[in-house]
């Protein structure tokens, strides 16, 4: 008997050991996620102004971390007590680190996210090494000082949790009490609905959502459902109510239909003489919130606003992407997204044709410029698989001019204005053939460092007092993000000598320029889901006869059907008979409506949304479109599994192509 009661104290003993390590550390841990909760809410609402205040986003927020701090402690200690049975001492360790890093990867999270006002996800995955240290080093994060504060705090955590054992002295009994506590709760937070706001703000959800959370789950879905699949068969969506009746040819080609695009632009066009030039200019970040008429946040760009009235404009304009990524593949070929976006199909790109390739089959010239790294989401790839006349970057400038202001030593490249000036002085004297120009800029992105940043705080300021005519507590809200709107004013301020020195060129007056923005920046509060897609579209030229705003919604995959319908009619262009492009046509109607349908990638890895006629299907939920693409949710089951089925079709044709690289029938 005294053989088993010493057995079973060792036994006990044991146990109090094992819950009394866990349990101390466990609870200092839940402590620091809430202190860290009260933290990353109070920077929020001190860095960014929302339209909501502490008391809407506390419950939600606070049970979000509630509900991930039982997930991860209910694994964290199974684990634990396995590794208990082998070595206590070991376990304990293993314990402590694991605990600091994650409140210090959640630390990280939290920074991302105050930067973005987005939460990290599984884009993370989509990038390669070095794009992603190009991304990181423009933050100005990735820096000595950083790396030996995060030094510093894991040992300091380290110390923190292992005192937790001497404050949380408890007994056995509490231990045990603690745990059957812990996996009730679990039980009863599997059965309770998602604990988040409903509505259409994204930002809200976004500060709701526990930042760590929200990428575990994001890497578990990538990790384990992220694989390409697909099934042989595709259901064709009804296009009753879209603007081009399409007429698929080739099964095994699910995106190849034939070209029956109606020329909806040469209404608004004098009779051309001979082939016009082809000018795209894309703003980085230019989102209609900020930017033309009805700007609800005020325009930022009052050179672009004064082109407007002499232009075709569409106030109801979407980009295929949230991100830059999307922006060639969609403009020039309505392209589909593969799984990373399409640029990043580039070991192997699929067959395919595009705007640029068609105009170099009619004796186009097209050029390129850009004041970054043409290498950057693999752009230099899909131009140079459309065998551009010239593409010239940031390793190409000419001498005498400078590089953007740099953060820790890191800058994106040139800044706008030399952006055009270079370009202007490397175009071709004479014009020997028609052309296609693309200037790319890209100032107005993080981290928002503009040149001549004193003269553009003081051009700001007289902006928000005298165009805006904003009262001075107004004008304190938009200084939050004086950065951004500087960065916004000295693009349009770019634009404006551009076009004024291309007025002086002898092939202006036979130019078409196409204006638009490659999505919306994030960093100042969206409206909605669908906000982060709305940009400015217009359509200048010397050769339009009328001018006029188009409130049908079109988006960027709408350009080149159009232009290529136009082009063949009026400048005798040879089309292909088959085609690829997903998108409809520019609906040119004054009144309001939505008759495209198209997904929407808001990051790379997140195809979570898609638009069909005036609804719009966000992860899982049904909302109504209206004029200035605000939307309103709608409860509609039957609708909410049509537009289901539809986005899968999608998705399925999708994956078919990545694994087959069956876009278009190459040429015999």
């Amino acid at each position: 008997m005294a053989q088993k009661a010493e057995i079973r104290s060792t036994f006990l003993d044991r146990l109090y050991s094992v819950l009394k390590n866990f349990w101390g550390m466990s609870l200092v841990f839940l402590g620091l996620m809430i202190l860290l909760r009260l933290a990353e809410l109070g920077l929020v609402f001190q860095t960014h102004v929302l339209d909501f205040t502490f008391r809407d986003v506390w419950t939600y927020g606070f049970l979000q971390d509630l509900e991930w701090i039982l997930y991860f402690l209910g694994l964290l200690f199974i684990v634990f007590l396995i590794l208990s049975l082998l070595s206590r001492t070991l376990a304990k360790i293993v314990l402590q680190v694991t605990l600091a890093v994650a409140l210090i990867v959640h630390v990280a999270l939290i920074f991302y996210f105050l930067k973005t006002l987005l939460p990290l996800g599984k884009d993370l995955f989509a990038y390669n090494w070095n794009d992603l240290i190009l991304t990181v080093s423009s933050s100005g994060q990735l820096n000595l000082i950083n790396l030996i504060l995060g030094l510093v705090l894991f040992s300091v955590l380290l110390l923190v949790f292992h005192l937790g054992i001497k404050f949380f002295p408890f007994q056995l009994k509490t231990s045990l009490y603690f745990t059957a506590a812990l996996y009730a709760l679990l039980l009863a937070f599997t059965f309770l609905p998602e604990l988040i706001s409903a509505g259409t703000s994204e930002t809200k959800r976004n500060v709701e959502l526990n930042k760590s959370r929200f990428l575990t789950e994001q890497a578990f879905d990538y990790w384990i459902y992220g694989g390409e699949y697909y099934f042989d068969f595709y259901l064709r969506g009804s296009s009753d109510d879209l603007l081009v009746q399409k007429e698929f040819t080739n099964d095994e080609y699910p995106f190849v239909h034939k070209n029956n695009y109606p020329d909806v632009l040469s209404p608004f066009f004098d009779s051309l003489t001979q082939a016009p030039d082809i000018v795209f200019i894309f703003v980085e970040s230019l989102g209609k919130a900020y930017s033309g008429k009805n700007a609800y946040l005020g325009s930022f760009t009052p050179f672009l606003d004064s082109l407007e009235q002499h232009s075709l404009v569409w106030t109801n304009a979407l980009s295929s992407t949230g991100r830059t990524f999307g922006l060639l593949p969609g403009v020039f070929g309505g392209l589909p997204f593969g799984e990373k976006g399409f640029l990043e199909l580039s070991d192997e790109f699929p067959y395919h044709h595009s705007f640029l390739s068609v105009m170099k089959d009619n004796g186009y010239d097209v050029r390129y410029f850009i004041g970054a790294d043409r290498k950057f989401d693999r752009v230099s790839d899909f131009l140079e698989y459309q065998q551009v006349t010239q593409l010239e970057d940031e390793s190409t400038f000419l001498p005498g001019y400078q590089k953007s202001p740099s953060q820790n030593g890191f800058s994106w490249g040139y800044a706008d204005k030399e952006l055009f000036q270079n370009g202007l002085r490397k175009l071709p004297a004479e014009r020997v053939a028609p052309q296609v120009r693309i200037f790319q800029t890209q100032t107005s992105h993080d981290p928002y460092l503009v040149p001549e940043r004193e003269v553009y705080q003081q051009k700001l300021q007289a902006h928000l007092r005298e165009y805006l005519k904003l009262s001075t507590a107004k004008i304190n809200e938009y200084l939050a993000y004086q950065d951004i709107y500087m960065t916004v004013l000295y693009a349009d301020d770019a634009v404006k000598l551009f076009i004024e020195e291309y007025k002086k060129r002898p092939e202006f007056a036979n130019t078409i320029f196409v204006i638009t923005g490659d999505h919306r920046l994030p960093e100042v509060p969206m409206a909605s889901r669908l906000d982060r897609f709305h940009v400015p579209l217009m359509i200048y030229s010397p050769l339009l006869k009328r001018r006029d705003y188009f409130k049908g919604i079109s988006s960027h995959y709408e350009i080149t059907p159009s232009l290529l319908a136009f082009l063949e009619k009026n400048a005798g262009i040879q089309l292909p008979e088959e085609v690829i492009w997903q998108g409809q046509v520019l609906d040119t109607t004054r009144t309001f409506q939505s008759m495209i349908a198209m997904p929407l990638m808001r990051n790379k890895n997140q195809l979570v949304d898609y638009i069909h006629g005036e609804f719009f299907l966000s992860e899982g939920q049904i909302f109504l479109v209206t004029d200035g693409l605000n939307i309103d949710p709608v409860d509609d089951p039957d609708l909410l599994t049509r537009l289901t089925g539809e986005f899968e079709e999608f998705k399925n044709k999708n994956s078919y192509m990545v694994q087959t690289r069956k876009l278009l029938p190459p040429k015999p």
